[in-house]
């Protein structure tokens, strides 16, 4: 009987010993690190949009990027894409950070930043159905269900109380960002399966902050005249959220499966409400909240359904 239990204990703690949980501080510490920086960048738009046109806030925000991931390449020797992977590295750098930018900037003129994080968070389920076109991917009955709940969420943050719950246009701005961030996320898929994510976004900041470049002379002129608060704020999000931010999280993707990573951004818009809160003073309305619970529990649904499957 004795010989027994004490076999018993030994499975028992075996079996305790395998459920344990090995937390890598190192990767949890970069994805916080991610994540706050993130979420900042929403109040640091509307802190430079007070001197600053939407057009100049991102590209001071990305000439400042492009300079300190120039640096970082040359002290790394990291290698360039092939000439072949340009055109496509081009476009992408096109839609992901200069229309993202321009667009999600001219929204956030006349939105809370915690609202628009909380569109912004909707970009998942947008990739979910761009992937269903263009990959050739199924969603199964769970993540359906909550693609439907988040575009109910979306639906309810976009409503404007003011004009008899009418959509709001900046809004609606916002969400054409989410859209051309979906769209980024989708089209870099293929270029990922030769490049570093830290290599590649990189090379696609460059090709944005190209584009953005017909904009100097207004930056130029407003830089004059702006805010020394505003010109700090917009060259922090260029400094912390665009360079750091996505150097660190290169380093969670690195150690972490893409799904699991992907699962911390789930905070972004919560912790963007505070920052917010504490850096503007901005306090969410209540359709803000209700709808991003929507969006939120969407796109956990979407994430963890065993969302797609591989047709044929």
């Amino acid at each position: 009987m004795e010989e027994r239990l004490n076999l018993l204990c030994y499975h028992l703690s075996s079996h305790i010993q395998s459920l344990t949980i090995r937390v890598d501080w190192r990767t949890v510490s970069a994805a916080a690190v991610t994540i706050v920086l993130w979420a900042s960048a929403f109040a640091g738009i509307r802190a430079g949009l007070r001197s600053y046109s939407p057009q100049s806030v991102a590209l001071l925000r990305y000439l400042t990027a492009s300079a300190i991931l120039a640096v970082y390449a040359i002290a790394t020797k990291m290698p360039l894409p092939r000439l072949r992977d340009w055109p496509a590295i081009a476009l992408s750098g096109f839609i992901g950070f200069t229309l993202y930018n321009i667009t999600l900037n001219a929204g956030e003129q006349n939105i809370a930043a915690g609202t628009a994080s909380l569109i912004i968070a909707s970009a998942p389920i947008y990739v979910a159905l761009l992937a269903v076109v263009f990959l050739h991917e199924r969603l199964r009955l769970l993540a359906w269900l909550g693609v439907f709940l988040s575009f109910i969420g979306v639906a309810v943050v976009t409503l404007d109380p003011d004009t008899g719950l009418q959509l709001s246009s900046s809004a609606i701005i916002v969400l054409a960002a989410a859209v051309a961030q979906a769209i980024y996320i989708v089209g870099q898929k293929p270029l990922l399966r030769r490049y570093s994510p830290l290599q590649y976004t990189a090379c696609a900041i460059w090709a944005g902050t190209f584009f953005l470049l017909v904009f100097s002379p207004g930056l130029v002129q407003q830089m004059s005249t702006a805010s020394v608060g505003a010109t700090l704020a917009v060259i922090y999000m260029g400094v912390f959220p665009a360079a750091i931010g996505y150097v660190s999280w290169s380093y969670v993707l690195s150690r972490t499966p893409a799904s699991k990573a992907g699962s911390f951004l789930f905070l972004i818009p919560m912790v963007a409400i505070i920052i917010a809160w504490l850096w503007l003073g901005e306090t969410p309305t209540i359709w803000a909240l209700l709808g991003g619970v929507f969006i939120l529990v969407g796109i956990v649904l979407v994430n963890t359904s065993g969302m797609i499957s591989r047709r044929g």
